[in-house]
């Protein structure tokens, strides 16, 4: 166990002493679930880590991991980058997931989908680190040939347009309001720099265009670190506001709630409804980053698989942290009457609180810096899918950029609701990306004379593999049902 504890979180050896030491405490829970995972899951034995060096020559000597560079990105911006691919719009709707399955039971859930994605990303580094192949598409190719590669590049493609269009329609639906709110006006004028399709256009052309067009994602670390801050200022304010907000709530001029029932500021713990089935799918959209794992792998500096799952765990741990805090103290602050989005709540108790205001202008910075980051995994897997044989060129690197997010920002502006299409492609791309094709790649990867079909650890990724097929026809399930019913439900995206 001792093995797994080093390898898991690698700042007890000194390599990254932080905040993060000081967080695992109140959540060691997930710390032991992470080891628990890897360590039961894994063959540490069998390969030692700090002897496995990501694409190395066979005679030991250590080389520059590519030809075209050599990783120089630290631990520290290594963890910043993964940790902002994880973050993603749904942390507005864990308040309300929770309000639907209560406290326990969310953090049961959220401490299982972590786990997993720990484990999720100890196979895909296991499977890179045997082949030395740095893109998740080229394991696809690797393991089933042209096909697989084809299936990870788009369930890359599908899964992160989505994401970038949430984090768009964020900014499309909130940037008006801070400014209304600056103008000190109480109404959309109707004037054109209100209008949030106008404003999607120039956030894109001035601010995400030029941080896409970095030749290597290391760069993006300070960004990175800055959306990491916004969105840590924004569970602070969901803390302060907790001791703040009286319930039952005390809304604001023409905002109603429903009528007050005897138990609607009592904590629940555990609670099943109709809304309860869309908790898991929430969840585990908010926790796929593995596309980005294998870049982010690659810039490392001294990339060893060892520090490389420092960086997973380190990441997916900060994000739990977050995740359950502000899930808990914005549950506790509004209790059954949570919206989908937490911000809703605050406008419609003071509209013109000032703090507020300062949060969602954080909570803008943090998706704007975070569309980059998404971006980049998109365009390696295109590049590896159409030009796989072609050395990197700093025109097809801007062009594929350019049409990128001009595909975004128009189905952004064309597409008035896309709740379906992320529900739909929440239940598909996300047990894909983070249970079904690794799994897949581990089996078919790692050689049967190193591990036998029959090896625990193959038996053990052929369940998680087997685990998102059922989680994949679960959620799309219920989501067909909910089309059939007609009901209008609120799902949260990354």
């Amino acid at each position: 166990m001792e093995i797994a504890m080093t390898t898991l979180f690698p700042w007890r050896q000194g390599m990254f002493p932080g905040p993060l030491c000081i967080l695992a405490h109140p959540t060691v829970f997930i710390s032991a679930s992470c080891v628990v995972f890897v360590f039961l899951f894994d063959g540490y034995d069998r390969i030692p880590p700090e002897e496995e060096k990501f694409l190395q020559k066979r005679d030991g000597s250590k080389t520059p991991q590519f030809t075209d560079f050599e990783g120089k990105t630290s631990v520290g911006m290594s963890i910043f980058n993964l940790s902002n691919a994880i973050m993603g719009s749904g942390i507005l709707g864990l308040s309300y997931a929770m309000s639907n399955t209560g406290i326990v039971l969310f953090l049961i859930l959220l401490t299982c989908i972590a786990g997993l994605s720990c484990y999720s990303v100890h196979l895909l580094l296991r499977s890179a680190g045997v082949v030395g192949i740095r893109a998740y598409e080229q394991l696809g190719l690797r393991a089933f040939g042209q096909p697989g590669k084809i299936i990870a590049a788009v369930m890359i493609t599908l899964h992160n347009i989505g994401g970038m269009s949430s984090y768009l329609f964020i900014v499309k639906s909130e940037l008006p309001l801070v400014i209304q709110a600056f103008l000190g006006q109480t109404s959309n004028s109707g004037d054109w720099f209100m209008n949030g399709n106008y404003l999607i256009i120039i956030v894109t052309v001035s601010v995400i265009l030029p941080l896409a067009l970095m030749k290597h994602l290391g760069y993006l670390g300070y960004t990175s670190g800055f959306s990491l801050a916004c969105m840590v200022f924004f569970l602070s304010a969901v803390i302060y506001k907790k001791f703040n907000i009286a319930c039952p709530l005390e809304v604001f001029g023409n905002f109603s709630v429903s009528a007050v029932s005897e138990d609607s500021c009592t904590t629940k713990y555990f609670t099943i409804n109709q809304e309860t089935a869309y908790t898991i799918p929430i969840l585990a959209f908010a926790f796929v980053c593995h596309p980005e794992v294998l870049p982010i792998y690659t810039e490392l500096s001294n990339p060893t698989r060892r520090r490389m799952q420092g960086v997973g765990s380190a990441s997916i741990l900060g994000m739990f942290v977050m995740y359950s805090f502000t899930a808990t103290f914005g549950y506790l602050t509004f209790y059954e009457n949570t919206e989908a989005e937490l911000l809703l709540n605050y406008s419609k108790v003071d509209p013109l609180d000032s703090l507020i205001l300062c949060v969602r202008v954080a909570v803008l910075v943090a998706v704007t810096l975070t569309v980059p980051v998404v971006l980049y995994p998109i365009r390696r897997a295109l590049q590896q899918l159409l030009f796989p044989e072609k050395a990197f060129h700093w025109l097809r690197h801007i062009a594929i950029a350019v049409c990128l997010l001009f595909v975004v920002n128009l189905l952004v502006i064309l597409v008035p609701n896309i709740r379906d299409i992320f529900g739909i492609s929440g239940a598909t791309t996300a047990p894909s990306l983070i249970f079904i094709l690794p799994g897949l790649f581990y089996i078919r990867i790692i050689p049967t004379d190193l591990e036998p079909m029959t090896s625990r650890p193959k038996i053990q990724a052929a369940c998680f593999t087997a685990l998102g097929f059922i989680f994949m026809t679960m959620s799309s399930t219920f989501i067909v049902l909910d089309w059939i019913s007609g009901e209008k439900r609120n799902i949260g995206g990354h």
